[in-house]
């Protein structure tokens, strides 16, 4: 008696679970770089938001300034993009300091805030 040897190679439905198996495997893939790329643009924008409000923070330390209380807004771009910041002076209780916020916007949706930074600046000294 004669054994007979098996094909070689493999049948329809083998390939078939393999492409569906690579298949799935490519769409996760996708789904992961995607989310990937949306968390970068994010990121991206808290950064250049945070150095924006930085910007103003270290300006008024530096220039020595002790800000009238209040409210005022102005632009203040980083790179390709376009942000407005919203700069808020308010009183503390020791008349030497004011409390300033800086608060970080998108323009084109100004009710979404990236970032608000604070800090207390101390009243020069008179010498």
């Amino acid at each position: 008696m004669k054994m007979r040897a098996s094909p070689a190679g493999f049948t329809l439905l083998e390939v078939l679970v393999a492409l569906v198996i690579v298949g799935t495997a490519l769409g996760a893939g996708l789904r992961a770089v995607g989310s990937l790329t949306s968390n970068s643009a994010g990121l991206r924008a808290s950064m250049m938001a945070t150095w924006s409000a930085e910007n103003r923070l270290v300006q008024i330390r530096l220039g020595r300034e002790f800000p009238e209380v209040g409210k005022r807004n102005f632009p203040c771009p980083q790179g390709d993009l376009n942000l407005i910041c919203e700069e808020q002076v308010l009183t503390s209780p020791n008349p030497l300091l004011r409390r300033i916020e800086v608060s970080v916007f998108d323009a084109e949706r100004p009710q979404r805030r990236i970032v608000k930074l604070v800090q207390l600046v101390l009243r020069p000294s008179r010498l």
